[in-house]
């Protein structure tokens, strides 16, 4: 196995994606790959990616770098974290075997993943699926005890100029199988006309299906410029105590926003001002709904989605359910019995008429000298 191109490297998958260019190679730092960053490096499609951790430790049953494997991209595992010091973004290197050479000499080590290897850690995953939702429900508690009373009691929730009360809200996060859902569900956002919530980067997700978010909630860490000068009304999700990390870039970009401090992911921020605000429905496109979702997320225990879903549960909808539930095309003989339906009044009206009367005559006698009746 032998690759050379350029290398571009970042920490963080979601910021390297919009600078990586397809044949390149990517240099990223990321345990556990989630199936949303795979789709990510797929699409763009670099002839290798170097991981300085571990693409898959078996913890649980995460599948991204299975689908990196099987779109054909190489992958050199658990190469460590030096990488990052010893190679500088768009510079030439060369991936022979395990080996990451650049400047003519090594730079760093690691394995190169097979399919194999990642269904032996597949298989551990479902040994180490007990423990780990162990831990899982023990961290979630423990956080839904410090955070309940905050997402559960009173939020004092910005003043927004788009109405919310008594109409749909579709929420959209830019999340695994997000495409695919906007997609199935096009029908209902005809007949609805749901107020457009973009979480993040969900608001360019928007944008690029032909939509146009009426509001943007986030850190402000992943969505474009674009996006938020679309018009869309800015809530920005500042942390329980206030700060908020995402605020300095729209000031200096001179966009009026409001704040809104509250614990827990930004898609929570936006279900519970949809709630609060008096949605009648939330139907929510790229979300996260299980627990291999939390444990991609990073964050220990999620109690704070959990929290929100007890909370705005009885009007909470995947896009999934939607898309069942609103079939995008009629059947071919429900069309033929419309046709059919629509053409008996029409035949008899005619029929009926003075005017008309004599052509049918016509017909009827032309058919009889064709079939010799």
């Amino acid at each position: 196995m032998y690759h050379k191109g350029k290398v571009r490297l970042d920490r963080r998958t979601k910021d390297l994606v919009k600078r990586l260019r397809k044949g390149e190679i990517a240099v990223i730092d990321h345990d556990d790959i989630d199936e949303v960053a795979a789709k990510s490096l797929i699409e763009i499609h670099p002839q290798a990616i170097i991981n300085a951790q571990p693409s898959i430790t078996g913890r649980y049953s995460t599948k991204g770098v299975y689908k990196i494997l099987k779109a054909g991209i190489t992958v050199v595992d658990n190469v460590g974290d030096d990488i990052f010091d010893q190679v500088k973004e768009g510079s030439l290197v060369e991936v022979k075997d395990g080996q990451v050479l650049a400047f003519g000499r090594t730079v760093a080590q690691g394995k190169v993943l097979t399919i194999e290897d990642v269904q032996e850690k597949l298989l551990e995953a479902r040994e180490n699926l007990k423990l780990e939702l162990d831990s899982f429900v023990e961290n979630t508690l423990d956080y839904a005890r410090r955070e309940k009373d905050i997402i559960l009691g009173y939020i004092d929730l910005p003043n927004l100029t788009t109405r919310i009360e008594n109409r749909h809200v579709l929420i959209v996060v830019r999340g695994k199988n997000y495409k695919e859902d906007l997609r199935a569900i096009r029908g209902y956002l005809q007949d609805e006309k749901p107020v457009f919530i973009g979480v993040d980067g969900g608001a360019d997700a928007l944008i690029e299906f032909g939509y146009t978010p009426d509001i943007i909630v986030g850190d402000m860490d992943s969505v474009s410029d674009a996006a938020l000068r679309s018009g869309a009304e800015i809530v920005v999700h500042a942390y329980a105590n206030g700060n908020a990390p995402g605020l300095t870039r729209l000031n200096e970009m001179g966009i009026p926003v409001k704040v809104l401090p509250m614990p827990g992911t930004s898609e929570d921020v936006a279900m519970i001002m949809a709630y609060e605000k008096g949605a009648s429905l939330i139907v929510a496109v790229g979300t996260h709904s299980n627990m291999v979702d939390f444990l991609e997320k990073g964050r220990k225990g999620m109690a704070s989605t959990f929290l929100v879903r007890l909370k705005v549960g009885s009007i909470l909808v995947d896009a999934k359910g939607v898309s069942q539930l609103y079939p995008r095309n009629l059947k071919a003989k429900y069309l033929v019995q419309l046709l059919v339906a629509a053409l008996i009044p029409i035949l008899i009206i005619l029929w009926a008429a003075p005017s008309t009367r004599p052509f049918f005559r016509l017909i009827i006698l032309q058919l009889k000298l064709l079939f010799n009746v």
